[in-house]
């Protein structure tokens, strides 16, 4: 842990400790460290008993760490003593320009940073400020906070990052509410029409062999279902045009990793789902459980090539499901307006974007972020302005037909 005010030689911070305080607020105090063992076994311990979102827990900090070998710092406001508040960051090189967000990039969605559930009940947002400035002093270097895909409240409770100026994520966040169970959610999401497609699937699936759904249990399962899920984003993608976010080999160690870990865990705070028919993995969900609420962070489907049996829907319909029976209040199908999520989902969550400068030159790229959010907002919110932009994409990638839309997580 270091002094707010220490030195800087170019990827490490100072290993003197101290804290940084204000006249203001003498019972605050703030450090900013780097993220070595640690700092991480600190910030393990503070989550503990914080309340956090999954890509936020020690458990995604670790393994992000641990494979993405980012440049990484903790940055904790404590009170009288105690952790309150954490932030758990990564250091990005855009252009010229140098930015900390949360660990994972874009696979961090739905964002809540650590903090104490009491503290949050009267949280001061002037001392995540003076926070964010002792990150910009121990860091020179970094032009810009960008604290994006932000939660406006966890289990009930605000984020307390509200309080700065912030503005619209450009993509919604789609959830269903479990509430009365699986045949009352049913009753509201046109049940009937569901569970016939639901049983002439089964059909389909037990007329070329035998089907199940599978939840990984062990490091070799966990390792076949994310090959399977590699594989058919790899090809989706390819065939939508645009880049592909799971090819790069440090993120797929990550997500290795993150749910062979959480096998450990009495009940895994990440678990991994597939729908096997026949023998081959037709379907692929990523989940994150966080209180009552289970998240699919991810999914993908194969080519269907059972005609037309739609295996993300069939495994959606099953995850649910069991969701309900297993007292899950909110199943959430995360960032992403797609029709397959509107067929399910009554909620939905306006995430919010937090950009804190800390140069001239941040200040900048801040504008143009904003700018940017705002024309991916309106190209996305409009539905004919969207469909031109996936065409164009698709004809670029040579793909003229219409891609299947069940796996865009």
């Amino acid at each position: 842990m270091v002094d707010a005010t220490a030195s800087f030689d170019g990827n490490r911070l100072a290993a003197s400790k101290a804290s940084a305080r204000t006249p203001a607020a003498d019972q605050t105090s703030l450090s900013v460290s780097t993220a070595d063992a640690a700092a991480l076994a600190s910030y393990g311990e503070f989550c503990r008993s914080a309340l956090f979102a999954p890509a936020q827990s020690a458990a995604w900090v670790r393994a992000w760490t641990a494979q993405a070998n980012p440049d990484a710092v903790i940055a904790t406001l404590t009170i009288e003593d105690r952790p309150v508040f954490a932030l758990a960051l990564e250091i990005t090189r855009t252009g010229p320009f140098r930015v900390a967000r949360f660990m994972g990039g874009r696979h961090a969605n739905g964002n809540f940073a650590a903090a104490d559930p009491a503290w949050l009940a009267k949280a001061d947002a002037g001392g995540i400020r003076r926070l964010v400035t002792a990150i910009g002093k121990a860091r020179p270097d970094i032009d810009l906070v960008a604290l994006e895909r932000l939660l406006p409240d966890l289990d009930g409770v605000a984020n307390p990052l509200v309080a700065f100026s912030n503005f619209p994520s450009p993509n919604l966040s789609l959830a269903v509410n479990l509430d009365g169970g699986f045949d009352a959610l049913l009753s509201r999401v046109g049940g009937k029409r569901k569970r016939k497609k639901h049983r002439s699937q089964t059909r389909k699936f037990e007329a070329v062999g035998v089907h199940r759904r599978i939840e990984a249990q062990t490091p070799e399962d966990v390792n076949r279902l994310l090959d399977a899920f590699f594989e058919m984003k790899e090809f989706r993608f390819a065939k939508m045009g645009i880049a592909n976010v799971f090819g790069e080999p440090e993120v797929r160690a990550f997500f290795r990793a993150l749910f062979a870990g959480a096998l450990a865990e009495e009940k895994p705070a990440f678990v991994l789902h597939g729908l096997e028919v026949a023998g081959k993995l037709r379907a692929i969900t990523g989940s994150s459980r966080s209180g009552k609420r289970l998240i699919c962070e991810f999914g993908a489907i194969a080519e269907d090539d059972l005609g037309h049996t739609s295996p993300g829907d069939f495994l959606f319909f099953d995850i649910i499901e069991e969701a309900c029976q297993t007292g899950f209040d909110v199943y959430d199908f995360s960032v992403g307006d797609e029709p397959y999520k509107r067929l399910w989902c009554d909620i939905e969550t306006q995430h919010f974007e937090v950009l804190a400068p800390l140069t001239l030159k941040g200040r900048a790229l801040a504008s143009a972020l904003r700018q940017g959010a705002r024309a991916k907002a309106f190209i996305k919110n409009n539905p004919t302005v969207w469909k031109l932009t996936k065409m164009l994409r698709r004809k670029a990638a040579g793909q003229a037909a219409p891609a299947p839309t069940d796996d865009e997580n």
